[in-house]
């Protein structure tokens, strides 16, 4: 892990410890590009694939693909606890690197495994069971890289170079929705239907092998000594779920918290949104739906090192409260008048200005809640938080919203978004701060405050 900048540091030191972190953030970058380009590869080719699972005369087939998306993410607090613990006490690099193999073998077994026609209900169980597993790596990868992605950032730059996670993350939903613009430029609607879901799970799996090896050769940015203390028997305490929620239940709070509103307005933002533009041109005109997505969702990808950079100036609060009003304001519009549209253009500013507001959380949520804990629980309070809050309210978003559109409830549904964002705000406004001293920047202080100790 680089040294902390300071005003003595020679510039030649600087330099070296810039280019390290630079280095690192990539290397770790590369894996969650790849995992999250597994997870969303799913929701950008369901309306392909669920005819494949589920018999043709199933009414129900497209609220059964969405449920099986909504259930995996009962896995991810499994995942968070196992690979968090596992991040705690083993180093972040290991963790990660067992979380994205995990991943590739279910993005195989996706691609080859057979249909409905063929086996029955067993197609559909195969998928549960192998997203399933996915939810479960899914869950520490997102501890255990936000955790790293943090620590391995130069303090004075973590907000711009921790907000590599979600560029990542949204680019892992732009690869996705590239795959499938390139397979419609060059297949039929039932080319891709038939086999090209396949090769776009395949993809996945081929990819993991590449950041396997990226994954070994980056920095470990949990101290070597806390490492081998572990291992011996000792630091009893890193990784303890025990520790947590006893004594680390505060931050923990907080970081669910955190995450409830910005996870569900992740959700609805960023996967339905697009599925309502993607609905919108289902026509004769699918490719401009897709291309709509596509370039919506880069932007998004390019505003997050915008809004990281803007918080080492402004502070984190500043971005947080902005989306958090936003949210709240804005839910209400994107559900309503986004389904309305006729003009590709006003679909797209609409979907836009919702990605600009996201974006105040997501450039930032990593480091925000990396802060929140000291080094010895970092990946497990990191992520369990996070993973509780992403099950309850972010992957039940799409489900929820499929079948408040099904029933005719939709002002549930938004009353019910717009009631989470709320209280996400209320706990920005009134439980954090842009400047204080956080368990990334200040761990010696706090420790000596507060009697922790690794």
């Amino acid at each position: 892990m680089s040294a902390p900048i300071s005003a003595a540091m020679p510039m030649h030191d600087t330099q070296k410890s810039l280019r390290r972190s630079i280095s690192n953030t990539l290397k770790g970058s590369a894996g969650n590009l790849v995992e999250w380009y597994d997870v969303y590869v799913y929701s950008v080719f369901a309306t392909y694939f669920e005819s494949r699972f589920f018999s043709p005369e199933e009414k129900n087939a497209t609220l059964y693909v969405w449920a099986i998306f909504a259930v995996t993410f009962l896995m991810r607090p499994i995942g968070a606890w196992f690979f968090g613990r596992f991040a705690d006490r083993h180093g972040r690099r290991a963790a990660l690197t067992v979380s994205v193999t995990l991943m590739a073998i279910c993005s195989f077994g996706i691609a080859v495994v057979p249909t409905a026609a063929s086996i029955g209900y067993g197609a559909a169980i195969i998928l549960l069971l192998a997203r399933l597993l996915q939810g479960f790596a899914t869950g520490g990868e997102y501890g255990a890289s936000a955790t790293y992605m943090s620590e391995a950032a130069m303090p004075g730059r973590r907000g711009l170079l921790s907000s590599f996670h979600y560029v990542t993350l949204v680019g892992g939903h732009v690869l996705a929705q590239l795959t499938l613009f390139i397979m419609l430029s060059l297949l039929d609607r039932q080319q891709v239907s038939d086999w090209g879901w396949r090769v776009a799970f395949g993809i996945g799996g081929i990819s993991a092998i590449v950041v396997f090896w990226l994954r070994r050769t980056m920095d470990e940015s949990l101290p070597s000594a806390a490492i081998e203390e572990a291992r011996s028997g000792g630091a009893r305490r890193s990784g303890s779920l025990r520790e947590l929620i006893v004594h680390q239940w505060r931050p923990l709070l907080l970081c669910f918290m955190i995450t409830a509103g910005g996870t569900l307005a992740f959700y609805t933002y960023s996967v339905t949104g697009p599925k309502m533009i993607q609905t919108l041109f289902a026509g004769d005109d699918v490719m401009t739906g897709t291309v709509l997505n596509l370039i919506a969702l880069t932007i998004l990808m390019l505003l997050q090192p915008v809004g990281g950079w803007l918080s080492d100036i402004v502070g984190r609060k500043s971005l947080l409260v902005f989306f958090g009003v936003g949210s709240v304001l804005y839910t209400w519009y994107l559900i309503t008048a986004l389904p309305q549209q006729t003009s590709a253009g006003s679909a797209f500013a609409i979907l836009v200005v919702g990605f600009v507001i996201l974006t105040g959380y997501t450039s930032i949520n990593a480091v925000v809640k990396a802060e929140l804990f000291p080094t010895y629980i970092r990946a497990l309070g990191v992520g369990l938080g996070y993973a509780l809050a992403n099950s309850l309210f972010g992957g039940t978003a799409p489900m929820l919203y499929q079948a408040a559109k099904s029933s005719g409830h939709m002002t549930g549904f938004i009353l019910y978004a717009t009631a989470v964002m709320f209280v996400s705000l209320l706990v920005y406004i009134f439980f954090l701060s842009n400047k204080d001293e956080n368990w990334l920047d200040h761990e010696r202080a706090l420790q000596a405050r507060h009697g922790n100790k690794g």
